[in-house]
């Protein structure tokens, strides 16, 4: 049985990992949207999410596809390239994923073969968090694979998405993965 704390987390991984994969429809958008009734007065992660749940309500879905595709996927490529190997050394495909994928089959994942974007996508790793969370992994594998995979370049990526030119509602989301990320980097660095 997960704690509340750990539920949270997992979710919190699940929203970013939902909202980064694809488009969000009309059912993951009320969802978020139930964020903007939370009270602001709990600091920087409770205004983020009261600021993604206000965002979800108001934005429009076909608004939020456009800036999707302009952010992410583009004219040959978007505004954002949400991989770890970009972020780390400028270049797809690089070293980082390799480690990633080491690390992964380690844990005993396996590539999905309908899957083409690379494992070092925000998206996957938030999923892969929200997994190892999830089965009950221990603190120190989920710390590693944080400390490894994502803390070198989620807080940059999640900046950079926070002040997109094409972003409205994925500014919302960018401030929301910044007070995450942090908070989580703080609760992964203490012993547990």
């Amino acid at each position: 049985m997960l704690s509340e704390e750990q539920g949270y987390r997992a979710g919190a991984y699940g929203v970013l990992a939902a909202l980064l994969a694809r488009t969000p429809d009309q059912r993951v958008l009320e969802q978020i949207a139930g964020f903007s009734s939370i009270d602001q007065a709990g600091g920087e992660m409770a205004l983020s999410m009261s600021m993604l749940g206000l965002a979800a309500a108001t934005c429009r879905t076909e608004s939020i596809d456009d800036e999707f595709h302009d952010l992410f996927i583009g004219l040959g490529r978007g505004e954002l390239v949400p991989y770890g190997s970009w972020y780390l050394t400028g270049f797809l495909m690089e070293r980082p994923l390799g480690r990633l994928r080491d690390d992964l089959f380690a844990l005993g994942f396996q590539r999905d073969p309908d899957v083409h974007e690379p494992e070092d996508h925000m998206a996957a790793l938030c999923e892969v968090m929200q997994l190892l969370i999830l089965e009950g992994q221990s603190h120190e594998r989920q710390a590693h694979f944080f400390n490894t995979h994502m803390s070198g370049w989620a807080q940059r990526f999640f900046n950079d998405l926070s002040q997109a030119k094409s972003a409205v509602f994925y500014r919302a989301v960018g401030r929301f993965g910044i007070s995450f990320v942090e908070l989580e980097a703080r609760y992964l660095a203490m012993q547990v």
